[in-house]
């Protein structure tokens, strides 16, 4: 069995990118089917949640950042075209902020779901040990005992599965304390090269490394999760705001039409006393709206029908910023 032990700054890394969720649902699906574990330091726990709100704001910041910018120059420098891609995309920023905090919600979902390790006193008694003889990653005048606690944990975690044939990979992003100084960041720094020598303990820098070695180690496993999810996301795009515009727009006019050929007498004529102008608007408005969808699309139709137009005219308009209270339906 392949067993993760991730480091705080790789999970955030992860919740950070566009194609985080290529990563997230196949090691949730994994864990499920017991093809993989996540080892998962208490420190971990505690690390993520208290930066989570921090990079949450960061990465909510940096899509509306990126969008400003592209605005200015679009308003700046664009056409008609331009200015309706500004509309379309004004749109689209809350859907990316959300798609992004999704991948926090469910990465805290996902560490909780793992191995916890608690750490044990001869852990403690190492990290004492490393920072008496300026080992890394203690190496460096500044604190870092809690990165010092991880690597004596995963040492542990190594030892105790030893003749079990287990695979075994820390994966960072922090190269100042466990990469070599001022070389290849992929390689550990030489105080822990010896937890590495071993063929079934790897050591990982961020998120790309995780991934390949992921690759390399469950194969098709990993890979044809990663791809079912780069499928789903690009065969169900989020509703452009033509789209959503345009579908209200519709039910809108089906729902005047209904109503208006309700108030019609028994005989299908307007309501006597209908003014001859009034009538012209209303008898051409309908002209149009049969002509448009087709008059066998048209109420009357029966209750439940009836109901699920004005449903979705509501959601519609919900969704472009009305209040409950107060939809016009």
């Amino acid at each position: 069995m392949l067993r993760l032990l991730i480091d705080t700054s790789v999970w955030l890394n992860i919740a950070k990118r566009r194609d985080g969720q290529q990563i997230i649902v196949p090691l949730r699906v994994l864990l499920h089917q017991n093809k993989l574990e996540i080892l998962v330091p208490a420190l971990i726990l505690d690390e993520f949640d208290r930066n989570r709100p921090r990079a949450e704001a960061a990465t909510a910041q940096s899509v509306k950042e990126r969008f400003r910018l592209l605005r200015q120059d679009l308003q700046d420098y664009g056409d008609d075209e331009a200015q309706r891609w500004i509309a379309e995309m004004a749109h689209q920023i809350p859907h990316a902020s959300a798609r992004s905090l999704q991948n926090f919600s469910e990465i805290s979902d996902l560490i909780r779901r793992g191995t916890l390790l608690e750490p044990s006193p001869e852990n403690h008694t190492s990290v004492v040990r490393r920072g008496l003889e300026k080992k890394a990653p203690l190496h460096q005048d500044k604190n870092s005992v809690a990165d010092a606690l991880l690597i004596e944990q995963y040492t542990s975690a190594l030892r105790a599965d030893e003749g079990a044939c287990g695979e075994y990979v820390f994966a960072t992003a922090n190269y100042t304390d466990f990469s070599v100084p001022k070389g290849d960041r992929r390689q550990p720094h030489p105080d822990l090269a010896e937890v590495f020598e071993a063929a079934n303990s790897h050591y990982v820098y961020d998120v790309d490394g995780l991934v390949a070695t992921l690759g390399e180690k469950l194969g098709s496993d990993y890979l044809e999760e990663a791809e079912e999810v780069e499928f789903i996301q690009a065969e169900t795009p989020t509703r452009s705001l033509a789209d959503i515009l345009a579908a209200q727009e519709e039910y809108f006019e089906k729902i005047w039409y209904g109503r208006s050929v309700m108030r019609d007498t028994e005989d299908g004529q307007l309501q006597p006393g209908t003014s001859e102008s009034l009538e012209r608007t209303i008898l051409a408005a309908r002209r149009r709206i049969e002509e448009k969808y087709g008059s066998e699309n048209l109420p009357p139709v029966d209750d439940w029908e009836w109901g699920l137009m004005h449903g979705k005219l509501s959601a519609l308009r919900w969704v472009l910023g009305d209040e409950w209270d107060f939809l016009d339906t």
